[in-house]
């Protein structure tokens, strides 16, 4: 994680590290203000840290597709939020952010259109390189994501992702953030010495 780290910085993202889910959402209550708007991607980190709970019930307003009844328009208003928090797929030892995403709305708030970005990553997404990214999301977050969502997609039945066609395939946008890019303000990294998501 140390190694990690001092790459992510280098790369110009600002980067905290907590020994707990409770720590990390405790210190995003600190610095997401009550009047301030915030859009999640979809994420089981999230979930784990049932931050989306923990903002609405102190008064934000939190758009969240994963729990509203008009998902077009949580995901409308999550995009142009002031503040956006969500996961990455992995997160390598030099530095980078590397994600594969179905609609893309998720990768895409990542690094544009926000005043503040949050990502939050349990050790379980530190990876080595590019490489060791892309064999952790086909063998684990795609399957168990497509999984989770009902899918048929072959994932789903033989543990491993095999680009497929499928209609229902999640797997449509793939993001290497290299370093910090100039569309957002800031991109904040939590991460947690804990397992979090998938």
């Amino acid at each position: 994680m140390d190694k990690a780290v001092r790459s992510l910085q280098k790369n110009g993202f600002e980067v905290k590290v907590f020994n707990t889910k409770e720590q990390a959402a405790a210190a995003l209550l600190e610095e997401i203000s009550l009047d301030e708007t915030v859009g999640l991607g979809g994420s089981i980190t999230l979930q784990d840290l049932k931050i989306y709970d923990l903002l609405t019930e102190r008064g934000n307003s939190a758009f969240w597709h994963w729990r509203a009844e008009d998902k077009s328009s949580a995901l409308k208003n999550a995009a142009t939020s002031k503040v956006y928090i969500t996961s990455s797929n992995a997160v390598t030892e030099d530095g980078k952010l590397i994600n594969k995403d179905g609609t893309g709305n998720r990768v895409a708030s990542m690094f544009y259109g926000h005043e503040r970005v949050y990502i939050v990553a349990g050790k379980n997404k530190l990876v080595r390189n590019y490489g060791d990214a892309i064999y952790r999301i086909e063998h684990i977050a795609a399957p168990l994501n497509a999984k989770r969502l009902n899918l048929t997609t072959p994932c789903v039945f033989t543990g491993v992702c095999s680009d497929c066609d499928s209609p229902q395939r999640i797997c449509n946008v793939e993001t290497v953030v290299n370093k910090k890019p100039g569309g957002v303000g800031k991109i904040i990294i939590y991460l947690v010495n804990e397992e979090l998501g998938y």
